[in-house]
Protein backbone atom coordinates (compact mmCIF):
# COMPACT_ATOMS: atom_id res chain seq x y z
CA UNK A 1 0.00 0.00 0.00
CA UNK A 2 1.30 3.48 -0.87
CA UNK A 3 2.68 5.33 2.19
CA UNK A 4 1.27 8.62 3.42
CA UNK A 5 3.12 11.92 3.83
CA UNK A 6 1.61 12.66 7.24
CA UNK A 7 1.06 10.62 10.35
CA UNK A 8 3.71 8.91 12.50
CA UNK A 9 5.59 7.42 9.53
CA UNK A 10 5.33 10.50 7.36
CA UNK A 11 8.77 12.00 8.00
CA UNK A 12 10.48 8.64 7.57
CA UNK A 13 8.67 8.10 4.28
CA UNK A 14 9.39 11.60 2.99
CA UNK A 15 13.14 11.79 3.66
CA UNK A 16 14.28 9.49 0.84
CA UNK A 17 11.68 10.98 -1.50
CA UNK A 18 12.96 14.48 -0.80
CA UNK A 19 16.47 13.29 -1.62
CA UNK A 20 15.13 11.94 -4.90
CA UNK A 21 13.42 15.25 -5.66
CA UNK A 22 16.49 17.35 -4.85
CA UNK A 23 18.74 15.10 -6.93
CA UNK A 24 16.28 15.22 -9.83
CA UNK A 25 16.05 19.02 -9.62
CA UNK A 26 19.83 19.24 -9.78
CA UNK A 27 20.09 16.80 -12.69
CA UNK A 28 17.32 18.49 -14.64
CA UNK A 29 18.75 21.97 -14.20
CA UNK A 30 22.17 20.73 -15.32
CA UNK A 31 20.77 19.89 -18.74
CA UNK A 32 19.93 23.55 -19.34
CA UNK A 33 22.60 25.99 -20.46
CA UNK A 34 20.61 29.03 -19.48
CA UNK A 35 17.48 30.21 -17.74
CA UNK A 36 15.13 28.09 -19.86
CA UNK A 37 15.39 25.07 -22.16
CA UNK A 38 16.68 25.58 -25.68
CA UNK A 39 14.73 24.59 -28.75
CA UNK A 40 11.45 26.46 -28.43
CA UNK A 41 7.97 25.05 -27.78
CA UNK A 42 8.11 22.10 -30.18
CA UNK A 43 11.41 20.67 -28.96
CA UNK A 44 10.57 21.22 -25.29
CA UNK A 45 7.20 19.51 -25.74
CA UNK A 46 8.84 16.57 -27.54
CA UNK A 47 11.35 16.02 -24.73
CA UNK A 48 8.64 16.20 -22.10
CA UNK A 49 6.44 13.72 -23.96
CA UNK A 50 9.33 11.29 -24.24
CA UNK A 51 10.00 11.50 -20.50
CA UNK A 52 6.31 11.12 -19.60
CA UNK A 53 5.37 8.27 -21.91
CA UNK A 54 1.93 6.92 -21.04
CA UNK A 55 0.47 9.44 -18.56
CA UNK A 56 -1.72 6.78 -16.90
CA UNK A 57 -0.18 3.33 -17.41
CA UNK A 58 -1.79 0.08 -16.39
CA UNK A 59 1.02 -0.60 -13.94
CA UNK A 60 2.89 2.03 -11.96
CA UNK A 61 6.51 3.11 -12.32
CA UNK A 62 8.36 3.52 -9.02
CA UNK A 63 10.88 5.81 -10.74
CA UNK A 64 8.18 8.25 -11.88
CA UNK A 65 9.02 10.86 -9.23
CA UNK A 66 12.62 11.15 -10.34
CA UNK A 67 11.78 10.99 -14.04
CA UNK A 68 9.08 13.64 -14.03
CA UNK A 69 10.76 16.06 -11.61
CA UNK A 70 13.94 15.89 -13.65
CA UNK A 71 11.99 16.42 -16.88
CA UNK A 72 10.14 19.39 -15.41
CA UNK A 73 13.36 20.94 -14.11
CA UNK A 74 15.03 20.43 -17.47
CA UNK A 75 12.12 22.16 -19.18
CA UNK A 76 11.58 24.93 -16.66
CA UNK A 77 12.11 28.66 -16.84
CA UNK A 78 14.24 29.26 -13.76
CA UNK A 79 13.32 32.52 -12.01
CA UNK A 80 16.50 32.23 -9.92
CA UNK A 81 18.66 32.59 -13.03
CA UNK A 82 19.83 36.22 -13.31
CA UNK A 83 18.97 36.20 -17.03
CA UNK A 84 15.33 35.22 -16.37
CA UNK A 85 13.77 38.67 -16.13
CA UNK A 86 10.64 38.68 -18.27
CA UNK A 87 7.82 38.61 -15.80
CA UNK A 88 6.71 39.25 -12.23
CA UNK A 89 7.90 35.71 -11.54
CA UNK A 90 10.11 35.68 -8.47
CA UNK A 91 12.60 33.09 -7.23
CA UNK A 92 11.01 31.84 -3.99
CA UNK A 93 12.85 32.01 -0.70
CA UNK A 94 14.12 28.67 0.58
CA UNK A 95 12.46 29.15 3.96
CA UNK A 96 9.10 29.90 2.31
CA UNK A 97 9.41 26.83 0.09
CA UNK A 98 10.20 24.63 3.09
CA UNK A 99 7.14 26.00 4.87
CA UNK A 100 5.08 25.24 1.77
CA UNK A 101 6.17 21.61 2.02
CA UNK A 102 4.91 21.50 5.60
CA UNK A 103 1.58 22.93 4.45
CA UNK A 104 1.30 20.17 1.85
CA UNK A 105 2.17 17.47 4.38
CA UNK A 106 -0.31 18.63 7.01
CA UNK A 107 -2.88 19.45 4.30
CA UNK A 108 -5.25 21.64 6.33
CA UNK A 109 -8.33 22.83 4.47
CA UNK A 110 -9.43 26.30 5.47
CA UNK A 111 -13.15 25.83 4.99
CA UNK A 112 -13.92 24.68 8.54
CA UNK A 113 -12.15 24.93 11.89
CA UNK A 114 -12.10 21.18 12.48
CA UNK A 115 -9.95 20.76 9.35
CA UNK A 116 -7.54 23.56 10.21
CA UNK A 117 -7.56 24.47 13.92
CA UNK A 118 -4.14 26.13 14.09
CA UNK A 119 -4.00 27.24 10.45
CA UNK A 120 -7.25 29.19 10.76
CA UNK A 121 -5.91 31.15 13.75
CA UNK A 122 -2.58 31.74 12.02
CA UNK A 123 -4.39 33.12 8.98
CA UNK A 124 -6.51 35.46 11.10
CA UNK A 125 -3.48 36.85 12.94
CA UNK A 126 -1.20 37.29 9.93
CA UNK A 127 -3.81 38.75 7.58
CA UNK A 128 -4.73 41.38 10.15
CA UNK A 129 -1.05 42.21 10.61
CA UNK A 130 -0.67 42.66 6.86
CA UNK A 131 -3.81 44.79 6.72
CA UNK A 132 -2.21 46.97 9.39
CA UNK A 133 0.80 47.41 7.08
CA UNK A 134 -1.57 48.89 4.52
CA UNK A 135 -3.94 50.84 6.73
CA UNK A 136 -2.11 51.46 10.00
CA UNK A 137 -2.43 49.80 13.38
CA UNK A 138 -6.05 50.79 14.01
CA UNK A 139 -7.23 51.06 10.43
CA UNK A 140 -9.55 53.78 9.21
CA UNK A 141 -13.29 54.24 8.74
CA UNK A 142 -15.54 52.36 11.14
CA UNK A 143 -13.31 49.52 12.25
CA UNK A 144 -9.89 47.94 11.83
CA UNK A 145 -8.98 46.51 8.48
CA UNK A 146 -8.53 42.90 7.48
CA UNK A 147 -7.20 40.89 4.56
CA UNK A 148 -8.20 37.75 2.70
CA UNK A 149 -5.75 35.23 1.24
CA UNK A 150 -6.26 34.76 -2.49
CA UNK A 151 -4.61 32.97 -5.39
CA UNK A 152 -3.22 36.24 -6.71
CA UNK A 153 -4.03 39.60 -8.22
CA UNK A 154 -6.75 38.32 -10.52
CA UNK A 155 -8.81 36.83 -7.69
CA UNK A 156 -8.13 39.83 -5.46
CA UNK A 157 -9.30 42.27 -8.13
CA UNK A 158 -12.42 40.20 -8.78
CA UNK A 159 -13.22 40.19 -5.06
CA UNK A 160 -12.70 43.96 -4.88
CA UNK A 161 -15.26 44.50 -7.64
CA UNK A 162 -17.65 42.00 -6.05
CA UNK A 163 -17.49 43.80 -2.70
CA UNK A 164 -18.07 47.15 -4.40
CA UNK A 165 -21.08 45.76 -6.25
CA UNK A 166 -22.53 44.26 -3.07
CA UNK A 167 -21.89 47.47 -1.13
CA UNK A 168 -23.68 49.66 -3.67
CA UNK A 169 -26.06 47.19 -5.30
CA UNK A 170 -24.63 48.32 -8.63
CA UNK A 171 -21.40 50.01 -9.65
CA UNK A 172 -19.55 51.38 -12.65
CA UNK A 173 -15.81 50.73 -12.86
CA UNK A 174 -13.56 53.61 -13.86
CA UNK A 175 -9.96 52.70 -14.63
CA UNK A 176 -7.08 53.87 -16.77
CA UNK A 177 -5.65 52.38 -19.94
CA UNK A 178 -2.81 50.94 -17.83
CA UNK A 179 -5.13 48.87 -15.62
CA UNK A 180 -4.56 45.13 -15.35
CA UNK A 181 -6.65 43.03 -17.72
CA UNK A 182 -8.20 41.14 -14.79
CA UNK A 183 -10.27 44.18 -13.83
CA UNK A 184 -12.02 44.32 -17.18
CA UNK A 185 -12.49 40.56 -17.07
CA UNK A 186 -14.03 40.86 -13.61
CA UNK A 187 -16.69 43.27 -14.88
CA UNK A 188 -17.68 40.64 -17.43
CA UNK A 189 -17.67 37.88 -14.82
CA UNK A 190 -19.81 39.91 -12.40
CA UNK A 191 -22.25 41.22 -15.00
CA UNK A 192 -21.14 44.83 -14.55
CA UNK A 193 -21.16 47.38 -17.37
CA UNK A 194 -18.10 47.90 -19.55
CA UNK A 195 -15.50 49.92 -17.65
CA UNK A 196 -15.07 53.60 -18.37
CA UNK A 197 -11.45 54.02 -19.39
CA UNK A 198 -9.55 57.26 -18.81
CA UNK A 199 -6.24 58.13 -20.49
CA UNK A 200 -2.81 57.24 -19.13
CA UNK A 201 -0.68 59.43 -21.40
CA UNK A 202 2.59 58.87 -19.54
CA UNK A 203 1.76 55.31 -18.52
CA UNK A 204 -0.14 56.41 -15.41
CA UNK A 205 -3.70 57.57 -14.83
CA UNK A 206 -4.36 61.20 -15.71
CA UNK A 207 -6.00 62.82 -12.63
CA UNK A 208 -7.55 65.62 -14.68
CA UNK A 209 -9.25 63.11 -16.96
CA UNK A 210 -10.37 61.11 -13.93
CA UNK A 211 -11.87 64.24 -12.39
CA UNK A 212 -13.82 64.93 -15.58
CA UNK A 213 -15.11 61.36 -15.67
CA UNK A 214 -16.19 61.40 -12.03
CA UNK A 215 -18.00 64.70 -12.59
CA UNK A 216 -19.83 63.46 -15.67
CA UNK A 217 -20.73 59.90 -14.67
CA UNK A 218 -23.71 58.94 -12.51
CA UNK A 219 -22.82 56.93 -9.44
CA UNK A 220 -22.14 54.68 -7.75
CA UNK A 221 -18.58 54.52 -9.07
CA UNK A 222 -15.55 52.37 -8.32
CA UNK A 223 -12.18 53.77 -9.33
CA UNK A 224 -9.36 51.26 -9.79
CA UNK A 225 -5.84 52.70 -9.63
CA UNK A 226 -2.58 50.82 -10.10
CA UNK A 227 0.55 50.73 -7.95
CA UNK A 228 2.99 48.85 -10.15
CA UNK A 229 1.86 48.35 -13.73
CA UNK A 230 2.75 45.09 -15.44
CA UNK A 231 4.24 46.95 -18.41
CA UNK A 232 6.68 49.28 -16.69
CA UNK A 233 6.14 49.07 -12.94
CA UNK A 234 4.64 52.56 -12.83
CA UNK A 235 2.55 53.89 -9.95
CA UNK A 236 -0.51 56.04 -10.52
CA UNK A 237 -0.63 59.38 -8.64
CA UNK A 238 -2.37 57.82 -5.64
CA UNK A 239 -2.77 60.96 -3.45
CA UNK A 240 -4.48 62.87 -6.27
CA UNK A 241 -6.68 59.93 -7.19
CA UNK A 242 -7.74 59.24 -3.60
CA UNK A 243 -8.57 62.92 -3.08
CA UNK A 244 -10.74 62.95 -6.19
CA UNK A 245 -12.55 59.81 -5.05
CA UNK A 246 -13.27 61.34 -1.67
CA UNK A 247 -14.51 64.56 -3.26
CA UNK A 248 -16.87 62.71 -5.62
CA UNK A 249 -17.92 59.98 -3.20
CA UNK A 250 -16.42 57.21 -5.33
CA UNK A 251 -15.12 53.96 -3.91
CA UNK A 252 -11.39 53.36 -4.48
CA UNK A 253 -9.57 50.11 -5.19
CA UNK A 254 -5.80 50.05 -5.69
CA UNK A 255 -4.20 47.16 -7.51
CA UNK A 256 -0.82 46.98 -5.79
CA UNK A 257 -0.12 43.38 -6.78
CA UNK A 258 3.40 44.40 -7.82
CA UNK A 259 4.10 47.60 -5.93
CA UNK A 260 2.61 46.52 -2.62
CA UNK A 261 5.93 44.96 -1.63
CA UNK A 262 7.35 48.49 -1.33
CA UNK A 263 5.50 48.68 1.99
CA UNK A 264 8.32 46.62 3.52
CA UNK A 265 10.99 49.18 2.59
CA UNK A 266 11.49 52.39 4.57
CA UNK A 267 13.23 53.84 1.51
CA UNK A 268 10.52 53.04 -1.04
CA UNK A 269 7.34 53.00 1.06
CA UNK A 270 6.65 56.73 0.39
CA UNK A 271 5.96 55.83 -3.25
CA UNK A 272 2.72 54.29 -1.94
CA UNK A 273 1.45 57.43 -0.21
CA UNK A 274 -2.33 57.40 -0.59
CA UNK A 275 -2.63 53.60 -0.46
CA UNK A 276 -4.26 53.67 2.98
CA UNK A 277 -7.11 55.81 1.63
CA UNK A 278 -8.33 52.97 -0.62
CA UNK A 279 -11.29 50.84 0.39
CA UNK A 280 -9.58 47.73 -0.96
CA UNK A 281 -6.00 46.92 -1.96
CA UNK A 282 -4.61 44.00 -3.95
CA UNK A 283 -1.25 42.56 -2.82
CA UNK A 284 0.77 39.72 -4.32
CA UNK A 285 3.59 38.32 -2.23
CA UNK A 286 4.55 35.87 -4.98
CA UNK A 287 5.89 38.93 -6.78
CA UNK A 288 7.81 41.38 -4.58
CA UNK A 289 7.58 39.06 -1.58
CA UNK A 290 9.53 36.02 -2.81
CA UNK A 291 6.84 33.48 -2.05
CA UNK A 292 6.06 30.28 -3.96
CA UNK A 293 2.87 30.68 -5.95
CA UNK A 294 0.21 31.34 -4.76
CA UNK A 295 0.40 34.13 -2.19
CA UNK A 296 -2.17 36.81 -2.98
CA UNK A 297 -4.11 39.04 -0.60
CA UNK A 298 -6.98 41.49 -0.69
CA UNK A 299 -6.79 44.04 2.11
CA UNK A 300 -9.95 45.88 3.15
CA UNK A 301 -10.06 49.11 5.11
CA UNK A 302 -13.25 48.12 6.93
CA UNK A 303 -13.63 44.44 7.75
CA UNK A 304 -17.41 44.84 7.79
CA UNK A 305 -17.17 45.18 4.00
CA UNK A 306 -16.48 41.43 3.94
CA UNK A 307 -19.97 40.59 5.23
CA UNK A 308 -21.39 39.80 1.75
CA UNK A 309 -18.98 36.87 1.51
CA UNK A 310 -20.73 35.13 4.38
CA UNK A 311 -22.18 31.77 3.40
CA UNK A 312 -23.88 28.91 5.22
CA UNK A 313 -23.33 25.20 4.72
CA UNK A 314 -24.58 23.18 7.64
CA UNK A 315 -21.81 20.57 7.48
CA UNK A 316 -19.14 23.29 7.68
CA UNK A 317 -20.55 26.13 9.80
CA UNK A 318 -23.74 24.98 11.49
CA UNK A 319 -25.36 27.69 13.58
CA UNK A 320 -25.07 25.80 16.83
CA UNK A 321 -21.36 25.11 16.20
CA UNK A 322 -20.76 28.79 15.51
CA UNK A 323 -22.71 29.80 18.62
CA UNK A 324 -20.61 27.33 20.61
CA UNK A 325 -17.45 29.14 19.52
CA UNK A 326 -16.19 27.26 16.45
CA UNK A 327 -14.92 29.86 13.98
CA UNK A 328 -16.85 30.32 10.74
CA UNK A 329 -14.33 30.29 7.87
CA UNK A 330 -16.58 30.28 4.82
CA UNK A 331 -16.70 34.07 4.66
CA UNK A 332 -12.93 34.22 4.21
CA UNK A 333 -13.06 33.24 0.55
CA UNK A 334 -15.27 32.36 -2.40
CA UNK A 335 -13.39 29.07 -2.50
CA UNK A 336 -14.37 26.17 -0.25
CA UNK A 337 -11.38 23.85 -0.03
CA UNK A 338 -8.39 26.12 0.54
CA UNK A 339 -4.78 25.25 1.36
CA UNK A 340 -2.93 27.20 4.13
CA UNK A 341 -0.90 29.53 1.91
CA UNK A 342 -0.62 31.78 4.94
CA UNK A 343 1.99 29.44 6.52
CA UNK A 344 4.79 30.28 4.08
CA UNK A 345 3.93 33.98 4.36
CA UNK A 346 3.96 33.81 8.16
CA UNK A 347 7.28 31.94 8.23
CA UNK A 348 8.83 34.50 5.89
CA UNK A 349 7.61 37.51 7.86
CA UNK A 350 8.77 35.99 11.14
CA UNK A 351 12.14 34.78 9.78
CA UNK A 352 13.19 37.92 7.90
CA UNK A 353 11.24 40.59 9.73
CA UNK A 354 10.50 43.98 8.23
CA UNK A 355 14.21 44.80 8.04
CA UNK A 356 15.09 41.64 6.12
CA UNK A 357 12.25 41.91 3.65
CA UNK A 358 12.90 45.61 3.20
CA UNK A 359 16.53 44.87 2.37
CA UNK A 360 15.45 42.49 -0.39
CA UNK A 361 13.12 45.12 -1.83
CA UNK A 362 15.86 47.75 -1.71
CA UNK A 363 18.32 45.40 -3.40
CA UNK A 364 16.18 44.59 -6.45
CA UNK A 365 15.26 48.26 -6.85
CA UNK A 366 18.97 49.13 -6.75
CA UNK A 367 19.75 46.47 -9.36
CA UNK A 368 17.07 47.93 -11.62
CA UNK A 369 18.56 51.41 -11.25
CA UNK A 370 22.00 50.02 -12.06
CA UNK A 371 20.71 48.25 -15.15
CA UNK A 372 18.94 51.40 -16.32
CA UNK A 373 22.18 53.34 -15.96
CA UNK A 374 24.03 50.65 -17.92
CA UNK A 375 21.49 50.93 -20.72
CA UNK A 376 21.56 54.74 -20.62
CA UNK A 377 25.35 54.82 -21.03
CA UNK A 378 25.40 52.29 -23.87
CA UNK A 379 25.48 53.94 -27.33
CA UNK A 380 23.54 51.12 -28.97
CA UNK A 381 20.59 51.08 -26.56
CA UNK A 382 17.73 53.37 -25.66
CA UNK A 383 16.23 53.54 -22.14
CA UNK A 384 12.52 54.24 -21.83
CA UNK A 385 12.76 55.86 -18.40
CA UNK A 386 14.25 55.43 -14.95
CA UNK A 387 12.57 52.53 -13.12
CA UNK A 388 9.91 53.25 -10.52
CA UNK A 389 10.21 49.82 -8.90
CA UNK A 390 12.33 47.10 -10.51
CA UNK A 391 11.20 47.03 -14.14
CA UNK A 392 13.43 48.45 -16.88
CA UNK A 393 12.26 49.02 -20.45
CA UNK A 394 14.89 49.30 -23.15
CA UNK A 395 15.45 48.63 -26.84
CA UNK A 396 18.27 48.63 -29.38
CA UNK A 397 18.71 52.11 -30.84
CA UNK A 398 17.03 52.60 -34.22
CA UNK A 399 15.65 49.03 -34.22
CA UNK A 400 12.22 48.38 -35.66
CA UNK A 401 9.49 46.79 -33.55
CA UNK A 402 9.85 43.63 -35.64
CA UNK A 403 13.54 43.50 -34.79
CA UNK A 404 12.87 43.95 -31.07
CA UNK A 405 10.31 41.14 -31.13
CA UNK A 406 12.63 38.88 -33.12
CA UNK A 407 15.57 39.43 -30.75
CA UNK A 408 13.42 38.45 -27.79
CA UNK A 409 12.11 35.30 -29.47
CA UNK A 410 15.59 34.27 -30.59
CA UNK A 411 16.91 34.51 -27.03
CA UNK A 412 13.93 32.48 -25.79
CA UNK A 413 14.36 29.80 -28.43
CA UNK A 414 18.08 29.48 -27.71
CA UNK A 415 17.39 29.36 -23.98
CA UNK A 416 19.85 32.20 -23.40
CA UNK A 417 17.67 34.86 -21.73
CA UNK A 418 14.06 35.47 -20.78
CA UNK A 419 13.00 39.04 -21.50
CA UNK A 420 9.48 40.41 -21.58
CA UNK A 421 7.89 42.82 -23.99
CA UNK A 422 5.86 45.96 -23.44
CA UNK A 423 4.25 48.44 -25.80
CA UNK A 424 4.47 52.04 -24.65
CA UNK A 425 4.55 55.27 -26.63
CA UNK A 426 3.49 53.26 -29.69
CA UNK A 427 6.77 51.35 -29.67
CA UNK A 428 7.78 47.86 -28.58
CA UNK A 429 10.27 47.64 -25.72
CA UNK A 430 12.21 44.81 -24.16
CA UNK A 431 11.28 44.41 -20.50
CA UNK A 432 13.59 43.30 -17.71
CA UNK A 433 11.84 42.80 -14.37
CA UNK A 434 14.51 42.31 -11.73
CA UNK A 435 13.22 40.26 -8.81
CA UNK A 436 16.31 38.23 -7.96
CA UNK A 437 18.14 39.86 -5.04
CA UNK A 438 21.27 37.84 -5.88
CA UNK A 439 21.65 39.37 -9.34
CA UNK A 440 24.99 41.16 -9.65
CA UNK A 441 26.58 43.80 -11.86
CA UNK A 442 28.21 41.14 -14.05
CA UNK A 443 24.83 39.52 -14.66
CA UNK A 444 23.35 42.83 -15.79
CA UNK A 445 26.24 43.43 -18.17
CA UNK A 446 25.90 39.88 -19.54
CA UNK A 447 22.20 40.39 -20.22
CA UNK A 448 22.82 43.57 -22.17
CA UNK A 449 25.66 41.98 -24.09
CA UNK A 450 23.44 39.04 -25.07
CA UNK A 451 20.81 41.39 -26.49
CA UNK A 452 23.49 43.39 -28.29
CA UNK A 453 24.99 40.24 -29.77
CA UNK A 454 21.61 39.11 -31.14
CA UNK A 455 20.65 42.47 -32.63
CA UNK A 456 21.38 42.84 -36.37
CA UNK A 457 23.70 45.76 -37.10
Amino acid sequence: MSPLASGPQGPTTLRPLLTTVLDALTAGAATRDGPLPAGGPTEVATRLREALGDPFPEHGDEDALRTLVQALAAGAADPADPLCTAHLHCPPLAVATAADLAASVLNPSLDSWDQAPAASELEALVTRALAAEVYGETGQARSAGDALVTTGGTESNQLALLLAREHHGHTQLVCAENAHHSLRRATWLLGLPEPVTVPAPAGTMDPAALGEALTALPGPLLVAATAGTTNAGLIDPLPDISALCETHGARLHIDAAYGGGLLFSDRHRPKLDGLARAHTVTLDLHKLGWQPIAAGLLAVRDRHDLAPLGHHADYLNADDDTEAGLPDLLGRSLRTTRRPDILKIAVTLKTLGRTGLGALVDRVCERAAEFAELVHRHPRFELHDQPTISTVLFRPTDATDDTVAAVRRTLLTEGRAVLGRARLDDRLWLKATLLNPHTGADDLAALLKLVEGHTPR
